[in-house]
């Protein structure tokens, strides 16, 4: 066991003792720039057009739909008063 622990040992130490140090970071096969600390890279203004025209013809949408059809949110009838409600409608047995 004291073998199998010993040689990542010696292997950082020959890392320590050389000259010049060598980058120890993985090499990212990724697409994108990671970013730490810092902002990222700014987006095409034609994104960013293109995002808040798709943003405000959604918005246009739910709020134009909530103003022609309420009922879909509000229900479509009246909410009943439950002081007009029977014992017997409510499940309530009758006094003895």
């Amino acid at each position: 066991m004291l073998l199998s622990r010993g040689a990542p040992l010696l292997r950082a130490t020959k890392l320590l003792q050389q000259s010049t140090p060598k980058n120890l970071q993985s090499v990212r096969n990724s697409s994108h720039v990671w970013n730490y600390r810092c902002r990222g890279p700014e987006p095409p203004k034609m994104m960013v057009y293109l995002a808040e025209g798709i943003q405000g013809v959604a918005w246009w949408w739910v709020l134009w739909h909530l103003w022609t059809e309420p009922g879909h949110i509000l229900g479509e009838f009246d909410y009943p008063d439950p002081r007009k409600w029977s014992d017997e409608e409510l499940g309530i047995p009758p006094k003895e």
